[in-house]
Protein backbone atom coordinates (compact mmCIF):
# COMPACT_ATOMS: atom_id res chain seq x y z
CA UNK A 1 0.00 0.00 0.00
CA UNK A 2 1.19 3.50 -0.81
CA UNK A 3 1.48 5.83 2.19
CA UNK A 4 1.90 9.56 1.64
CA UNK A 5 3.31 11.99 4.19
CA UNK A 6 2.47 15.59 3.33
CA UNK A 7 4.87 17.87 5.16
CA UNK A 8 8.22 16.78 6.63
CA UNK A 9 8.81 19.46 9.24
CA UNK A 10 9.58 18.52 12.84
CA UNK A 11 6.56 16.23 13.26
CA UNK A 12 6.16 14.91 9.72
CA UNK A 13 9.87 14.27 9.52
CA UNK A 14 9.80 12.44 12.88
CA UNK A 15 6.93 10.24 11.66
CA UNK A 16 8.87 9.43 8.51
CA UNK A 17 12.03 8.60 10.46
CA UNK A 18 10.13 6.40 12.89
CA UNK A 19 8.56 4.41 10.07
CA UNK A 20 11.87 3.72 8.35
CA UNK A 21 13.71 2.92 11.60
CA UNK A 22 10.95 0.43 12.35
CA UNK A 23 11.35 -1.13 8.89
CA UNK A 24 7.85 -0.21 7.78
CA UNK A 25 9.10 0.41 4.24
CA UNK A 26 8.88 -3.38 3.88
CA UNK A 27 5.10 -3.08 4.10
CA UNK A 28 4.42 0.37 2.65
CA UNK A 29 5.53 2.36 -0.35
CA UNK A 30 6.33 5.59 1.49
CA UNK A 31 6.31 8.91 -0.37
CA UNK A 32 6.96 12.27 1.27
CA UNK A 33 6.06 15.70 -0.04
CA UNK A 34 7.19 19.12 1.14
CA UNK A 35 7.74 22.59 -0.24
CA UNK A 36 11.39 22.33 0.85
CA UNK A 37 13.42 20.10 -1.46
CA UNK A 38 16.31 20.44 1.00
CA UNK A 39 14.31 18.74 3.77
CA UNK A 40 13.20 16.00 1.39
CA UNK A 41 16.69 15.32 0.09
CA UNK A 42 18.09 15.21 3.64
CA UNK A 43 15.54 12.52 4.55
CA UNK A 44 16.18 10.57 1.37
CA UNK A 45 19.92 10.63 2.07
CA UNK A 46 19.15 8.80 5.32
CA UNK A 47 16.46 6.52 3.87
CA UNK A 48 17.12 5.84 0.17
CA UNK A 49 13.86 3.90 -0.29
CA UNK A 50 11.84 7.02 0.53
CA UNK A 51 10.18 8.52 -2.54
CA UNK A 52 10.09 12.31 -2.55
CA UNK A 53 8.27 15.07 -4.41
CA UNK A 54 7.41 18.74 -3.99
CA UNK A 55 3.99 18.06 -5.55
CA UNK A 56 1.47 17.31 -2.80
CA UNK A 57 -1.16 16.13 -5.27
CA UNK A 58 1.29 13.64 -6.79
CA UNK A 59 2.19 12.32 -3.35
CA UNK A 60 -1.45 11.74 -2.41
CA UNK A 61 -2.45 10.22 -5.74
CA UNK A 62 -3.37 6.52 -5.35
CA UNK A 63 -2.20 6.52 -1.71
CA UNK A 64 -4.23 4.29 0.59
CA UNK A 65 -3.22 6.44 3.59
CA UNK A 66 -2.53 10.17 3.37
CA UNK A 67 -0.90 11.69 6.47
CA UNK A 68 -1.14 15.48 6.49
CA UNK A 69 1.50 16.84 8.87
CA UNK A 70 1.43 20.58 8.22
CA UNK A 71 0.80 23.53 10.51
CA UNK A 72 -2.89 24.08 11.35
CA UNK A 73 -3.14 27.26 9.26
CA UNK A 74 -1.81 25.39 6.22
CA UNK A 75 -4.30 22.51 6.39
CA UNK A 76 -6.97 24.17 4.25
CA UNK A 77 -4.79 25.25 1.27
CA UNK A 78 -2.82 21.98 1.34
CA UNK A 79 -5.77 19.59 1.63
CA UNK A 80 -7.82 21.41 -1.01
CA UNK A 81 -5.15 20.68 -3.62
CA UNK A 82 -4.94 16.95 -2.81
CA UNK A 83 -8.33 16.07 -4.36
CA UNK A 84 -8.77 13.02 -2.15
CA UNK A 85 -11.45 10.38 -2.62
CA UNK A 86 -13.54 8.50 -0.07
CA UNK A 87 -11.46 5.39 -0.81
CA UNK A 88 -8.46 7.00 0.86
CA UNK A 89 -7.80 7.23 4.60
CA UNK A 90 -7.06 10.78 5.67
CA UNK A 91 -4.86 11.18 8.77
CA UNK A 92 -4.51 14.69 10.19
CA UNK A 93 -1.63 15.55 12.52
CA UNK A 94 -2.72 19.18 12.90
CA UNK A 95 -3.60 20.01 16.50
CA UNK A 96 -6.78 22.03 16.94
CA UNK A 97 -8.31 21.30 13.53
CA UNK A 98 -11.42 19.26 14.29
CA UNK A 99 -13.40 16.82 12.15
CA UNK A 100 -16.08 19.40 11.30
CA UNK A 101 -13.40 21.66 9.84
CA UNK A 102 -11.72 18.80 8.01
CA UNK A 103 -15.02 17.69 6.46
CA UNK A 104 -15.64 21.23 5.30
CA UNK A 105 -12.18 21.40 3.74
CA UNK A 106 -12.37 18.05 1.92
CA UNK A 107 -15.99 18.53 0.87
CA UNK A 108 -16.55 14.80 1.40
CA UNK A 109 -19.15 13.75 3.96
CA UNK A 110 -18.02 10.12 4.23
CA UNK A 111 -14.27 10.59 4.10
CA UNK A 112 -12.57 8.12 6.48
CA UNK A 113 -10.61 10.41 8.79
CA UNK A 114 -8.36 10.08 11.79
CA UNK A 115 -6.97 12.81 13.97
CA UNK A 116 -3.59 11.58 15.22
CA UNK A 117 -1.44 13.54 17.64
CA UNK A 118 1.96 11.94 18.34
CA UNK A 119 4.90 13.55 20.06
CA UNK A 120 8.40 13.91 18.67
CA UNK A 121 9.56 10.66 20.32
CA UNK A 122 7.82 8.93 17.41
CA UNK A 123 11.13 9.10 15.55
CA UNK A 124 12.47 6.59 18.10
CA UNK A 125 9.26 4.52 18.30
CA UNK A 126 8.54 5.89 21.78
CA UNK A 127 5.66 8.26 21.07
CA UNK A 128 2.53 8.63 23.15
CA UNK A 129 0.10 8.95 20.26
CA UNK A 130 -3.52 10.04 20.52
CA UNK A 131 -6.05 8.75 17.98
CA UNK A 132 -9.68 9.63 17.31
CA UNK A 133 -11.75 8.60 14.31
CA UNK A 134 -14.60 9.64 12.04
CA UNK A 135 -16.46 7.70 9.27
CA UNK A 136 -14.08 4.76 9.63
CA UNK A 137 -14.56 1.01 9.41
CA UNK A 138 -13.21 -1.52 11.94
CA UNK A 139 -10.65 -2.62 9.32
CA UNK A 140 -9.42 0.94 8.81
CA UNK A 141 -9.24 1.50 12.55
CA UNK A 142 -7.20 -1.66 13.01
CA UNK A 143 -4.84 -0.56 10.23
CA UNK A 144 -4.16 2.88 11.73
CA UNK A 145 -3.92 1.53 15.28
CA UNK A 146 -1.33 -1.01 14.16
CA UNK A 147 0.58 1.58 12.11
CA UNK A 148 1.02 4.03 14.99
CA UNK A 149 1.13 1.29 17.62
CA UNK A 150 4.44 0.23 16.07
CA UNK A 151 5.82 3.68 16.82
CA UNK A 152 5.12 3.82 20.56
CA UNK A 153 1.99 3.66 22.72
CA UNK A 154 -1.45 4.70 21.46
CA UNK A 155 -4.56 5.93 23.23
CA UNK A 156 -7.93 5.86 21.44
CA UNK A 157 -10.07 8.75 22.67
CA UNK A 158 -13.16 10.71 21.60
CA UNK A 159 -12.53 14.04 19.91
CA UNK A 160 -13.93 15.84 22.97
CA UNK A 161 -10.82 14.77 24.96
CA UNK A 162 -8.28 15.54 22.25
CA UNK A 163 -7.28 19.02 23.45
CA UNK A 164 -6.74 17.90 27.07
CA UNK A 165 -4.78 14.81 26.07
CA UNK A 166 -2.66 16.82 23.62
CA UNK A 167 -1.59 19.21 26.38
CA UNK A 168 -0.31 16.30 28.47
CA UNK A 169 1.40 14.11 25.87
CA UNK A 170 2.24 16.22 22.82
CA UNK A 171 2.92 19.54 24.56
CA UNK A 172 3.93 17.75 27.74
CA UNK A 173 7.10 16.29 26.28
CA UNK A 174 8.44 19.86 26.05
CA UNK A 175 7.71 20.38 29.75
CA UNK A 176 9.64 17.21 30.57
CA UNK A 177 12.55 18.52 28.50
CA UNK A 178 12.33 21.77 30.48
CA UNK A 179 12.64 19.84 33.76
CA UNK A 180 15.64 17.94 32.36
CA UNK A 181 17.26 21.21 31.32
CA UNK A 182 16.68 22.69 34.78
CA UNK A 183 18.07 19.60 36.53
CA UNK A 184 21.22 19.67 34.41
CA UNK A 185 21.67 23.38 35.11
CA UNK A 186 21.33 22.70 38.85
CA UNK A 187 23.88 19.93 38.64
CA UNK A 188 26.38 22.22 36.95
CA UNK A 189 25.86 24.90 39.60
CA UNK A 190 26.46 22.25 42.27
CA UNK A 191 29.80 21.31 40.70
CA UNK A 192 28.96 18.43 38.36
CA UNK A 193 30.08 18.28 34.75
CA UNK A 194 27.46 18.44 32.01
CA UNK A 195 27.83 14.73 31.13
CA UNK A 196 27.53 13.77 34.81
CA UNK A 197 24.45 15.92 35.39
CA UNK A 198 22.87 14.69 32.17
CA UNK A 199 23.44 11.01 32.99
CA UNK A 200 22.12 11.40 36.53
CA UNK A 201 19.00 13.25 35.35
CA UNK A 202 18.12 10.94 32.47
CA UNK A 203 18.63 7.70 34.37
CA UNK A 204 16.67 9.05 37.34
CA UNK A 205 13.76 9.83 35.02
CA UNK A 206 14.00 6.38 33.46
CA UNK A 207 13.92 4.78 36.90
CA UNK A 208 10.94 6.87 38.02
CA UNK A 209 8.85 6.11 34.93
CA UNK A 210 9.75 2.42 35.15
CA UNK A 211 8.57 2.21 38.76
CA UNK A 212 5.22 3.81 37.95
CA UNK A 213 4.75 1.80 34.74
CA UNK A 214 5.69 -1.56 36.22
CA UNK A 215 4.06 -1.30 39.65
CA UNK A 216 1.12 1.03 39.05
CA UNK A 217 1.75 2.96 42.24
CA UNK A 218 0.54 6.53 42.74
CA UNK A 219 3.40 9.07 42.50
CA UNK A 220 2.60 10.27 46.04
CA UNK A 221 3.31 6.78 47.38
CA UNK A 222 6.72 6.71 45.75
CA UNK A 223 7.51 10.22 47.01
CA UNK A 224 6.74 9.09 50.57
CA UNK A 225 9.21 6.22 50.22
CA UNK A 226 12.03 8.65 49.44
CA UNK A 227 11.15 11.32 52.01
CA UNK A 228 12.56 10.18 55.36
CA UNK A 229 11.70 12.28 58.43
CA UNK A 230 14.07 15.22 58.73
CA UNK A 231 15.82 14.14 55.51
CA UNK A 232 17.12 16.16 52.61
CA UNK A 233 14.49 15.00 50.09
CA UNK A 234 11.50 16.33 52.02
CA UNK A 235 13.26 19.69 52.23
CA UNK A 236 13.53 19.74 48.47
CA UNK A 237 9.92 18.63 47.99
CA UNK A 238 8.69 21.35 50.32
CA UNK A 239 10.77 23.92 48.47
CA UNK A 240 9.19 22.83 45.16
CA UNK A 241 5.76 23.40 46.68
CA UNK A 242 6.77 26.76 48.18
CA UNK A 243 7.97 27.81 44.70
CA UNK A 244 4.72 26.70 43.05
CA UNK A 245 6.03 23.70 41.13
CA UNK A 246 2.73 21.76 41.08
CA UNK A 247 0.69 24.83 40.15
CA UNK A 248 3.18 25.77 37.43
CA UNK A 249 2.88 22.34 35.78
CA UNK A 250 -0.91 22.33 35.98
CA UNK A 251 -1.14 25.88 34.66
CA UNK A 252 1.19 25.06 31.76
CA UNK A 253 -0.98 22.13 30.73
CA UNK A 254 -4.17 24.20 31.01
CA UNK A 255 -2.57 27.00 28.98
CA UNK A 256 -1.77 24.50 26.22
CA UNK A 257 -5.43 23.68 25.54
Amino acid sequence: MKLAIIGVGNMGGAVCEGMFRKGMDAHYQIMASDASIEKLEALKAQYPKLEITTDNKQAAKDAGIVIVAVKPWLVKPVVEQLQMSENQIYVSIAAGVDFAQLESITGLKNQPMFRVIPNTAISDQQSMTLICKCHTSPEQEALINELFGCLGRILIIPESKMAAATSISSCGIAYVFKYIQASIQAGIELGLTVPEARLLTLQTLTGATTILSEHGEHPATEIEKVCTPGGITIKGINQLEHDGFTSAVINAMKASM
